[in-house]
Order: structure tokens, then C-alpha cells, then sequence
């Protein structure tokens, strides 16, 4: 790789490391630009989520104070993030690579959607949000569903799996929103962190660990950076950022194709 290459990565992992700790989308510009340096889909995917377990544990660092006394929903729900994402590591492992390069403009497609809709799922959320009391038992249910499926998805791509999380959490929750963010970085974090070993162990030869190391490098400040001072930019213009480059990486895979 190149000098300009190599900053590139660590640029599109720093500003990836502080948008997850944010709203969770940061996929949607590590894997895009990793597409159009030529790294094979699958290959990039697997290398994206390892490095990006670095930025994961550093917003999770950033937000251990809201999360103080949250241990018993963390115990809760961790189970069905960790399940879930090894199911959907273990799915990208087992359909052929063929069937990710075909999806994946879908699910690219899917996250920038997420990202657009996101205000508006987090307003729905925090419509039926109610904070303090008890949890209806059928609210924890499909929740707890809710975080398998999101783990699943997350282990098998991630994109906005972070957006998909808070709205859930959001709305059959009744911890405070702040906590939820917490809570989120928590949960994503341990579905890449169990997706990744899954890939070390069973398909080493799918990591580039080059690619790895370099986005673990950025994303680990931007998780500090989305931590700590991230919550000040501008949310339109960070989906808008978000959703252009998400374009640029469905078409680099179509024309490609």
C-alpha cells in the first residue's frame, strides 16, 4: 500500500471509530473504502470488523460513566449479542463469497436507509420510550430477540447495526437514552469482538492484518474522539457524509461485478 493509501484507511477508521461510538454506521466508510483500494469484499469485511474492535472498546471506555449500575441489563442481553454474532460470522464463513458480493450492495443499501431513517426511528423511539419503572416481561422478550437478530446481522456485515441497536433499546427499554448509547457501544462492540475471533480461528486466510492493524489504529481514536467530543458535530452533515460514501461503495460493487 502506499503512503496515501495507508492514511486514507486510518482516516476512514478514525472518523468510522467515532461514528459508531455516536449512532453506530461507521461501516459505511471503512468497507467502502477499502472496496475501492481493491480489497476483496469478504476479505475487507472480516479485516474491517477485527480492526474495528479497537474503536469499539475505546467508546466503550468513553462511556463507562453512563453505564454505572447497568450491569444487570448488560448480563441480559450480552448472551444474545454474543449468540447472534457468532451465527452471522459463521453464515458469511459458510455461504460462498460469491453470495456476500451479491448481497452486500443490498445490505450497503440497507445501512445508508438506516442512516437516513435514523432520526425518525430515534424519535419513534423516544416516543415510546418511558423511563424508570418495571419492564413488561413481553418487552424484555423482544428484546432480547431483537438483540440476536441485530448480532446476527452484525456478525455477518454490521453496517448501522449500532442504529438498529439504539432504536431497539430506545423503545423496549426504560433505562435512560444515555445509558441505551452506553449500552450499545457495549453490545456492538462484543458482536464484532466474538465475529472476529470466529474468523481468526476458523479462516485466518481471509484476514488482512495489515488492513486490521491500520484501521484498529484509527478507529482507536476515534472511539476516544466520538467519546469525548463527537456528540458536537452537526448530525445532518455526518449522515450526509455517511450516505455518500455508501453510494460510492454500492457502485464501486456494481460496476465491478
Amino acid at each position: 500500500m502506499s503512503v496515501v493509501e495507508v492514511v486514507a484507511v486510518i482516516v476512514a477508521a478514525l472518523a468510522a471509530g467515532a461514528i459508531n461510538t455516536i449512532v453506530g454506521s461507521g461501516t459505511l466508510i471503512t468497507f467502502p473504502t477499502l472496496l475501492a483500494l481493491g480489497v476483496p469484499p469478504v476479505t475487507a469485511n472480516i479485516s474491517n470488523s477485527i480492526g474495528l474492535v479497537a474503536g469499539g472498546i475505546s467508546g466503550t471506555a468513553g462511556y463507562l460513566p453512563e453505564l454505572k449500575g447497568a450491569g444487570r441489563l448488560v448480563a441480559r442481553l450480552l448472551p444474545a449479542s454474543l449468540l447472534g454474532g457468532i451465527s452471522g460470522a459463521l453464515l458469511l464463513l459458510v455461504l460462498p463469497p460469491e453470495a456476500f458480493q451479491a448481497i452486500v450492495p443490498v445490505l450497503i443499501a440497507l445501512g445508508v436507509i438506516l442512516v437516513i431513517a435514523g432520526p425518525r426511528l430515534q424519535a419513534w423511539g423516544r416516543s415510546h420510550h418511558r423511563e424508570g419503572g418495571v419492564t413488561p416481561t413481553w418487552q424484555v422478550i423482544a428484546l432480547i430477540g431483537g438483540i440476536f437478530v441485530a448480532g446476527m446481522y452484525g456478525g455477518y456485515f454490521g453496517a448501522a447495526q449500532g442504529v438498529i441497536l439504539i432504536g431497539l433499546l430506545s423503545a423496549l427499554s426504560t433505562e435512560p437514552l444515555q445509558r441505551l448509547n452506553g449500552l450499545k457501544n457495549v453490545l456492538g462492540t462484543a458482536v464484532n469482538a466474538v465475529a472476529s475471533l470466529i474468523f481468526i480461528l476458523v479462516a485466518p486466510e481471509l484476514v488482512d492484518w495489515r488492513i486490521a492493524a491500520l484501521i484498529a489504529i484509527g478507529a482507536l481514536m476515534g472511539g476516544f474522539l466520538g467519546a469525548r467530543i463527537g456528540r458536537r458535530l452537526p448530525p445532518n452533515v455526518l449522515r450526509a457524509v455517511i450516505v455518500v460514501i455508501g453510494l460510492v461503495g454500492i457502485t464501486k460493487i456494481v460496476l465491478d461485478s
